[in-house]
């Protein structure tokens, strides 16, 4: 029997801690500043650093004979338009109804990975899928449950919920043609040039374009960019391309939902919240879903990393 190679769930694991974690450093950041901001500087912070690397040689990008639009339509799914759906998705709706329905990702996934990558779905895998999302559920609406959402917040996080998955089918889908480093790179380029150009178009609109770098001069943004530009930007997003390089889009994708699992675990170490008898079960579900999906017997459809 051959010995199953692991590193893909290990990346897609290590991605949904780093991201579990960027929650609280993400509340951090705007607690004096905007979601604009915030994402503007993570990715311009993320591609310089990336370029950097690539200028020494540390890793190594080929973009020679490939086709751009493609890396441009990953990028625009993700980050462009998920980060801008999500934000304001937040803004008009309750967090526990965003919890809620970022929690649809896997199953958006599923479907479009059969429909876009003749990807099997079986009834062990999807029975799995939906004890994840229904894990996630229980927490958020044992948590709070608010009924301020409106209808467009709503819709912007159906879009965020779309978009999303629309990035693992199309990392999966492209990922015989460029690396998860080239995939990451061209992710963090499109994104620090769409967000800065959003940034500056609402500095200049409000006359305030000699403040543009003033966030900088806070040190609590500055370590929350340090931790989002870096490993949840750049570390992250490698280890979600490479996780979709060897696994169906449906099986990485449910390794999102263990990132509200580790968001518990990092509010009750180290901002002393509390955990309640709901975030265990809940966390226990999302952790055998997880799990029972990895590991569930189906047949593999595989593409050429």
């Amino acid at each position: 029997m051959q010995k199953k190679n692991l590193l893909p769930e290990f990346a897609g694991a290590g991605m949904a801690v780093i991201f579990g974690m960027s929650f609280m450093f993400s509340k951090m950041a705007l607690e004096n500043h905007s979601p604009v901001e915030l994402i503007s500087f993570r990715f311009l912070v993320a591609f310089a650093v990336m370029s950097v690397l690539i200028l020494f040689k540390v890793i190594k990008i080929n973009f020679k004979g490939k086709s751009m639009l493609n890396l441009f339509y990953l990028s625009l799914a993700q980050p462009i338009l998920y980060f801008l759906f999500e934000s304001y998705g937040i803004k008009y709706s309750s967090s526990s109804q965003a919890g809620i329905m970022m929690a649809l990702i896997p199953i958006f996934v599923a479907a479009f990975g059969f429909i876009f990558l003749s990807e099997k779905v079986s009834f062990t895998k999807l029975f799995f899928i939906l004890l994840s999302i229904f894990g996630v559920g229980y927490i958020a609406y044992s948590k709070a449950l608010d009924v301020s959402s409106s209808p467009i917040g709503i819709a912007y996080l159906m879009g965020a919920v779309l978009t999303a998955s629309a990035f693992n089918i199309i990392s999966r889908k492209i990922s015989s043609e460029f690396t998860s480093i080239e995939r990451t790179y061209g992710m963090m380029f499109f994104g620090a040039a769409a967000f800065n150009i959003i940034n500056i178009f609402i500095h200049v609109k409000s006359q305030n374009m000699m403040n543009y770098f003033q966030p900088l001069n806070d040190t609590t943004f500055l370590l929350a960019l340090l931790y989002l530009g870096t490993l949840s930007s750049i570390v992250a997003f490698f280890l979600a391309n490479y996780s979709l390089t060897y696994l169906e889009a449906s099986k990485a994708s449910v390794f999102t939902n263990l990132a509200t699992v580790v968001s518990i675990i990092a509010g009750v170490v180290f901002l002393n919240e509390s955990f309640a008898f709901n975030q265990i079960i809940g966390s226990a579900m999302i952790l055998t879903g997880v799990f029972g999906t990895q590991y569930s017997g189906f047949k593999k459809k595989g593409i050429n990393a």
